[in-house]
């Protein structure tokens, strides 16, 4: 038990003295290489090593891939995600397995047993935005090496604000998750503000090691390069973006997070949805109350 405690805390000392950055930097010039034979059998180790299903992909052959990037955010078959039609249903953005889910108490989200972060944080202080979705519901979705990268629209929505908010890259997986306090809220992450039939809604794209790049369909690449102030876009009369349900609305390159937020008393979350549950873009996250 002491040799098991002891290399959990060596885990989680190396996460913060390690060069997060730079990590992050050569991963993503190391993902951008072009180098065929060695780049396809890159890929191909990959994707044995995390049981990555490339019968769904809409190239399914290594070699369609010219780089680890074009493969990271490789598209899917037509019809390989089916998009749950109801009307009252919202619909999980991505694939990859429920972190948390539930209800806001206050300004409080459970990031993990024994550890909450709070909106204010979350949000980058943005006090509207939080008082906006104080005692709401959230869901938080883990996007593991081996999953569909891109991200989807929970439901028909119309884009008003988007803040790129600066921070960490702590790698967000389950064992870090429940070991490094406040990580939610201290990673890099895209903030996206809809307006929906649902009331407002969020959708945040939260950065990790190694997540080389987030992008919106909207705004493309947001980083890099990354600013070291937080950044809004705005996006109203002739600008405002409409988006339907099931549209793809971003991607990363290499597996992350994605923490959506919902008003009080708009919307019931699935009751199928727990801690671990797998999800898969387009099945049912939550309905209209």
């Amino acid at each position: 038990m002491n040799q098991f405690n002891y290399w959990h805390r060596l885990k989680i000392a190396f996460q913060y003295v390690m060069p997060q950055l730079y990590l992050t930097q050569l991963a993503g010039w190391f993902a951008k290489q072009k180098w065929g034979v060695v780049t396809h059998f890159a890929i191909k180790l990959f994707a044995k090593k995390y049981g990555i299903n490339m019968q769904e992909a809409a190239k399914p052959e290594f070699n369609a891939y010219e780089s680890f990037n074009e493969f990271f955010i490789r598209p899917l078959a037509d019809g390989a995600r089916k998009i749950d039609e109801n009307s009252t249903a919202l619909c999980l953005p991505a694939d990859g397995r429920i972190s948390q889910c539930g209800h806001i108490d206050d300004t409080l989200l459970l990031q993990a047993k024994g550890h909450f972060f709070n909106l204010s944080d979350l949000l980058a202080e943005d006090q509207e935005l939080v008082n906006d979705f104080k005692n709401g519901d959230f869901a938080t979705i883990y996007l593991s090496p081996r999953d569909y990268h891109r991200v989807h629209m929970p439901c028909d929505a119309t884009l008003r604000k988007m803040i790129y908010v600066p921070g960490d890259l702590f790698s967000v997986n389950p064992f870090l998750n429940t070991h490094v306090p406040n990580l939610l809220a201290r990673n890099e992450r895209v903030i996206c503000v809809f307006d929906t039939e649902f009331g407002k809604m969020i959708q945040i794209l939260v950065g990790a090691t190694i997540t080389a790049s987030i992008s919106t369909a909207w705004a493309g690449v947001i980083n890099p390069p990354r600013s070291s102030q937080v950044k809004t876009w705005t996006y109203e009369g002739e600008n405002a973006i409409q988006l339907s349900k099931g549209q793809e609305m971003g991607a990363f390159q290499l597996g992350s997070t994605v923490i959506n937020l919902f008003q009080a008393n708009r919307v019931q979350l699935a009751e199928h949805l727990s801690v671990d549950s797998p999800t898969q873009v387009g099945q049912v996250l939550a309905y209209k109350k």
